[in-house]
């Protein structure tokens, strides 16, 4: 019986962390800065999403971004530009939302197997960015029919120094959000 209530406790903390990140990509995706080279505005989104990995694991960060998406496609302004809705995904950026999935596929199959290995860690999430990348490129290549030195050119270029640092911040935030649950368990 104790163990029952036990599960219970921990699937209820553990959903409730999932949501609450999902939350948190509703609050700070729309805050967008516009880049006058690319139609890809600058966002913490994948920020958001490196620290998810480190809180939840790979399958509830999914989850969480997948409930994100899922609240965007149906129309609330969660996106870029506090914009919502189907013509998201369909537009130029549609293929950098569906690589946030790949993106913390790749990324927290990378973490899971980093161990305590700081490069490691930078390297996985750095892999996932980079699937991310590719699916976002091919997308933005197709909706503005450009070829792919473009695309790179507009999609991925302006956005590597940012990401870089993303991702290392990520990596140091992430070893303490590892620690503080650690300690609160």
């Amino acid at each position: 019986m104790i163990q029952a209530a036990e599960k219970r406790r921990i699937r209820t903390k553990e959903m409730a962390l999932t949501g609450m990140m999902a939350a948190v990509l509703c609050v700070v995706s729309p805050f967008s800065i516009p880049l006058p080279v690319s139609p890809v505005p600058l966002t913490l989104a994948t920020f958001v999403l490196y620290l998810s990995l480190y809180l939840l694991g790979t399958k509830k960060a999914l989850m969480s971004c997948l409930i994100y998406l899922l609240i965007g496609f149906a129309g609330l302004p969660v996106f870029s530009g506090f914009a919502g809705g189907i013509g998201r995904l369909v537009g130029p950026t549609g293929g950098y939302m569906a690589g946030y999935l790949f993106l913390l596929a790749v990324g927290g199959f990378f973490l899971k197997r980093a161990g305590k290995n700081l490069w490691l860690q930078a390297m996985g999430l750095t892999a996932g960015t980079l699937v991310c990348y590719g699916f976002g490129t091919l997308w933005l290549c197709v909706q503005m029919q450009m070829d792919f030195a473009g695309g790179l050119a507009v999609g991925v270029i302006p956005y590597l120094p940012g990401d870089a640092v993303k991702i290392l911040v990520a990596v140091v935030l992430g070893q303490a959000i590892v620690r503080a649950v650690r300690r609160a368990a």
